[in-house]
């Protein structure tokens, strides 16, 4: 058994691997937030401005088509404010090949934070090393 660097995509050996755990991250919220709001996706495309069979895509996990920006400007239709934080990681920062780039993460929190996905106990938008499904 291999353990989990806390990135599905890059124990995938998927290329751009962060970019897409940022994207996982950013729908996640969407979806919450489209639940929550009780709306159906129709409406819900309507208010994200952005086609019903895309939503669809989306929501089953088809990233390819939407950039980071686009799923930031989803989340401020719904009256979100997204946060970009780049800082070095804690303990092994000291230990980074100069080679290496800093990551950056990414978040959102649902408009109200004690209701998530349908009734569920809601838990702070996961980090990039963090998600989970909803």
């Amino acid at each position: 058994m291999t353990p989990s660097s806390g990135n599905v995509f890059a124990d995938l050996g998927l290329p751009d691997a962060e970019e897409l755990l940022a994207k996982a991250d950013l729908v996640h919220v969407i979806q919450q937030l489209v639940c929550a709001k009780k709306l159906s996706r129709r409406a819900a495309a309507a208010v994200l401005d952005v086609a019903q069979p895309d939503l669809s895509k989306l929501f089953r996990g088809r990233l390819e088509g939407f950039s980071i920006e686009r799923l930031v400007r989803m989340l401020n239709a719904f009256d979100q404010d997204v946060r970009v934080v780049v800082r070095p990681k804690a303990a092994s920062a000291s230990r980074r090949t100069p080679e290496k780039p800093q990551t950056t993460r990414i978040s959102a929190m649902p408009v109200d934070p004690r209701r998530s996905r349908c009734g569920a106990e809601a838990k702070p938008a996961p980090h990039l090393d963090d998600v989970r499904r909803c």
